[in-house]
């Protein structure tokens, strides 16, 4: 028996990196899942992000785990397109207990030079698309009266300030804020809210010439090597490590959504070896 059989988990930037290691994490748990992602480019972040094809190999990966999966191509700063995934989701597979606001994006620049595109976008998605992810759930989390779970994807950068990234420190401070007073509104009906706040992952998200040319200014990103960022990274981190790997974040989550965190709620759980004390 698996600690999520029988439950459903609605998860946002599923289509690679920490969202599709959360939903095999949760699969093998014996959870369904309900799956988003953009699957598209947007325009301030300079590294490519995920495609259709990442989706479909999600897609595939869970249902090699023998569980259900309803996967759809949607923007998190949609409204709608939200609402219309997660409806059809529960249509299908019964029933929603778990949400996982996971979908992000990074870029960086210091304040005089983040545009407004670079702002609003990462506002728009990191923060407000949390919002309008959750928003879109909470109704099928109170429709069985059983309570549920919620895990907010924040940052380090949601617990201390970090240089060249005003916009993502914002948001993911911003996500916080949301958390804390998700717990105490959804408390009554037994729905716990928290947050988890990863140090660098080892995903897209950093592994790319946009991220390497800030840590590594001294010579041309596309000659950086993954171990010379890998040595820029440690030293962010307390414990003698480079940066941490998407499961665990997912392992992280699925204590805070399962039983085993029947009571914990309002928390930020960092999984940052040590940074943020550092």
């Amino acid at each position: 028996m698996g600690k999520l059989d029988g439950k459903v988990a609605f998860i946002t930037g599923a289509a690679r990196g920490q969202g599709r290691s959360h939903a095999l994490r949760l699969a093998q748990e014996g959870a369904d899942i309900i799956a988003v992602d953009i699957c598209a480019q947007v325009g301030s972040v300079g590294y490519p992000l995920a495609t259709p094809e990442d989706l479909a190999e999600t897609v595939r990966q869970v249902e090699a785990l023998d569980r259900r999966i309803v996967a759809s191509q949607a923007d998190v700063r949609d409204s709608g397109a939200l609402t219309e995934a997660v409806d059809e989701g529960v249509a299908q597979l019964g029933r929603l207990d778990i949400v996982l606001a996971n979908a992000g994006i990074a870029s960086f620049g210091p304040v005089t030079e983040l545009t407004d595109e670079m702002w609003d976008d990462m506002i728009d998605i990191n923060l407000t698309g949390v919002f309008k992810t959750v928003r879109a759930a909470v109704p099928h989390l109170r429709a069985h009266g059983q309570g549920g779970a919620i895990v907010i994807t924040s940052s380090t950068a949601g617990i201390k300030g970090m240089g060249n990234l005003a916009h993502y420190v914002s948001a993911k401070h911003g996500v916080v804020g949301l958390m804390k007073t998700l717990a105490n509104e959804l408390a009554p009906d037994m729905i716990r809210v928290n947050s988890v706040h990863p140090t660098a992952v080892d995903t897209d998200m950093i592994h790319n010439d946009q991220t390497y040319g800030l840590f590594v200014p001294d010579k041309p990103a596309a000659e950086v090597t993954r171990d010379e960022a890998g040595e820029i990274f440690q030293a962010l981190n307390a414990l003698p490590i480079r940066w941490v790997d998407p499961v665990d974040i997912s392992n992280a989550i699925l204590f805070l959504i399962s039983d085993d965190a029947r009571y914990v709620t309002g928390v930020q759980l960092p999984v940052d070896a040590g940074s943020v004390v550092k």
